[in-house]
């Protein structure tokens, strides 16, 4: 492809072609002369850009012509339109042929629909292919480009492990607001972690302008999706590259459920974190971390399912240590265990009072009242 600098003309030409629309014809030698330049290589720069033509000129005794002498090759100026309409032709045919062979493509395949809609109802019936797995990275994304330019209604995402990859969400982003503007409703999961990317933080502004719903949890994310809720992807153990495509219907009504009860206990997703909202995210991400610690889980294994870098976790799990006067990890977890037990066995212990203490009776609203 040509740079910037050749798809320009050279200053003499720019010059020359100036030159030449002030004039109906002119000579090589008048130019010359009259620009005080050599202009060889400026006409065959606008003669290739179709700026100007060439015409004969009669000799004339003016121009010191023998009245004998053959007419004289000379130049004139040809409109820019004029110019564009010819160089752009052969790539205008060229797109028209383009588009009829891609108009002859489509008929071709899509003479194939009847087929395929019926094998696939075929399928759903038998209850073939209810469960496929998909591990090759590149037809999984040719799969979710395909599911999701197909949704009529509804596609729910949930995406743990933290912020997103500027690269993924630079392909996301084109794919989810032409679903929007179709009027398909989508919702998304992501964990606490992701409000701190800037990439995925810019990615659920603009899809929020076009009206998707996008909340965080803490801990417990699956990553899926589901369309219009007949078709699921469900992540595959230990290969984040991989996924379990779900076309039977009860598993993908389990999935759904599934969504459903982690949206409910989710927090919608704000660009704008005012100091509160930061504080109580902060503290409730402390408070897995300790639930899990005291579950005796490493720390990789802590920071791949609350979405964060192990070093964040190792600092976390540090100052959790220092706040609980612990010396090592293990004592942190056992301290924590019995932390943990102590108040759970709190929580069962039904509370009880003397009868002396007791009101004889009490209102509906809690408040003492009389027999």
């Amino acid at each position: 492809m040509p740079s910037d600098e050749t798809d320009q003309l050279s200053s003499v030409a720019r010059r020359l072609y100036g030159y030449a629309a002030e004039r109906h014809a002119f000579s090589e030698t008048e130019a010359g002369e009259a620009l005080g330049e050599s202009v060889g290589a400026a006409l065959a720069e606008l003669e290739a850009a179709h700026l100007i033509q060439p015409r004969s000129r009669p000799a004339s005794a003016a121009d010191g012509d023998s009245p004998g002498e053959p007419a004289r090759v000379c130049w004139s100026a040809v409109s820019p339109r004029a110019a564009a309409a010819r160089t752009l032709a052969p790539l205008a045919l060229r797109v028209r042929e383009t588009h009829d062979e891609m108009d002859r493509l489509r008929v071709r395949l899509e003479d194939l629909l009847p087929e395929y809609e019926a094998g696939a109802e075929l399928r759903d019936r038998g209850g073939a292919n209810a469960l496929e797995l998909v591990t090759d990275p590149a037809a999984l994304q040719d799969l979710i480009g395909e599911l999701v330019a197909s949704a009529e209604s509804e596609v729910l995402t949930c995406h743990p492990g933290g912020g997103r990859s500027p690269e993924t969400l630079k392909g996301a982003v084109v794919r989810d607001e032409a679903m929007l503007a179709r009027g398909v409703r989508m919702r998304t999961i992501y964990q606490h972690t992701a409000r701190y990317s800037r990439p995925t933080a810019a990615y659920v502004e603009r899809v929020t302008a076009l009206g998707s719903q996008v909340r965080t949890v803490g801990d417990g994310l699956m990553r899926m999706i589901l369309v219009d809720r007949h078709t699921g992807l469900m992540e595959v153990q230990d290969d984040i590259k991989a996924a379990l495509v779900v076309r039977e219907p009860n598993v993908v009504h389990f999935m759904t459920q599934a969504f459903e009860r982690c949206w409910s206990e989710a927090e919608p997703f704000s660009t704008t974190v005012g100091p509160d909202q930061a504080r109580s995210i902060s503290d409730e991400l402390r408070q897995t971390i300790v639930r899990l610690l005291a579950e005796g889980l490493e720390d990789k294994v802590i920071a791949r399912r609350l979405g964060m870098s192990e070093r964040t976790c190792q600092r976390h799990i540090a100052e959790i240590m220092r706040a609980v006067g612990a010396k090592s990890r293990f004592q942190a977890g056992f301290l924590l265990s019995a932390t943990a037990a102590a108040a759970s066995e709190a929580a069962r212990t039904p509370l009880t009072r003397h009868p002396a203490e007791a009101p004889e009776s009490a209102a509906p609203d809690g408040t003492a009242g009389t027999s």
